[in-house]
């Protein structure tokens, strides 16, 4: 499985962006993905995960109620709404794929990841 990444980009404190994953092979669609962001100077951190059929997701505290993540297996894809940004909310955002622990908010609990996009937020 390739993932790509994209929908990154530059805006304002309080505004919104909506990141894609999209995904190659055929097994996506089995696999939980997740999305992780890393800071300057900062150890990745979980954002947000979804199982394989979308019916059970999680979230960051730091993103609760402005982050929401979706998916949509028949396009291989998985989505990141992000309303409300903030400017602690700057980082190269990850997808990932097929959870191989059971810590969902840990990088290496995922076996697939795709090449970061870059959200800036600015204030």
């Amino acid at each position: 499985v390739q993932l790509q990444a994209s929908g990154g980009g530059l805006v304002q404190a309080g505004g919104s962006l909506r990141l894609a994953c999209e995904a190659s092979g055929r097994s996506f669609s089995s696999y939980t993905a997740t999305w992780f962001r890393q800071a300057p100077g900062k150890e990745r951190e979980f954002v947000s995960a979804i199982n394989w059929i979308g019916t059970s997701t999680w979230y960051a505290d730091s993103v609760k109620g402005r982050f929401t993540i979706s998916r949509d297996n028949a396009k291989k894809a998985m989505y990141l709404q992000m309303n409300g940004l903030k400017d602690e909310d700057t980082a190269v955002y990850y997808c990932g794929a097929q959870r191989v622990r059971d810590a969902y908010d840990q990088p290496s609990s995922y076996y697939y990841w795709g090449q970061g996009t870059l959200v800036t937020v600015s204030s």
